[in-house]
């Protein structure tokens, strides 16, 4: 259900190729990020994640340049003063964690946000704008993993491991809101060139 293999290698290729010719510092991390798969731009939050000893939310600079190096993220000091500069929009020296990753998630169409929150609602049993374990039961079938059916994983488990997919690296909580449900599929979305295919997926993904 999340981004299949064949979409991230192909997102892989064209996120180099597009590299090569843009100059602009957000879109150059987004590029090198997506470069990585779907999940690139979560990975970069969880190296963050861990840079944030404090746990309040934010980076200074120094946090932020050792998580691009620690992401092995392509980038001199200059670039990556000038890529700090743009999201520290009210110049205290910090950059708010959370805006930075929406900020950094590819830009969608309406049609692929409204298809999003299509699934959202449908995986939301309980309409409460939140995901559980709860929600998941009826709705996807835990019976079919390979793990629960060797007996390694229970159903909870199997369940736990699918939302940690859709899951903030920020906290992995097992609950996943619509902002995390919808930085995930922007990553998946960028991989996709047309919208038809894109609610195609979707529908195919969530059986509806």
């Amino acid at each position: 259900m999340p981004g299949t293999a064949r979409h991230d290698r192909d997102m892989a290729i064209q996120a180099k190729r597009n590299l090569a010719k843009t100059t602009d510092p957000i879109e150059r991390l987004r590029l090198q990020c997506l470069a990585r798969g779907s999940a690139g731009i979560k990975g970069l939050g969880r190296v963050f994640q861990i840079m944030d000893d404090d746990k309040s939310r934010t980076l200074d600079f120094k946090e932020f340049l050792k998580g691009l190096n620690d992401y092995a993220v392509m980038m001199d000091k200059e670039e990556a003063q000038e890529l700090f500069r743009i999201f520290d929009k009210d110049g205290n020296g910090t950059i708010d964690f959370d805006e930075f990753l929406v900020t950094l998630r590819p830009p969608m169409s309406n049609a692929r946000k409204d298809i999003i929150m299509q699934a959202f609602r449908k995986f939301d049993k309980t309409g409460d704008g939140i995901v559980t374990i709860e929600d998941l039961r009826g709705v996807y079938n835990a019976k079919h993993h390979p793990k629960y059916q060797n007996g390694e994983w229970t159903e909870d488990q199997v369940f736990r491991a699918f939302l940690d997919n859709f899951d903030s690296p920020y906290e992995k909580d097992g609950k996943v809101t619509t902002e995390e449900f919808m930085n995930y599929y922007a990553g998946v979305s960028a991989s996709i060139d047309t919208d038809v295919y894109f609610i195609i997926m979707m529908r195919n993904a969530w059986k509806f």
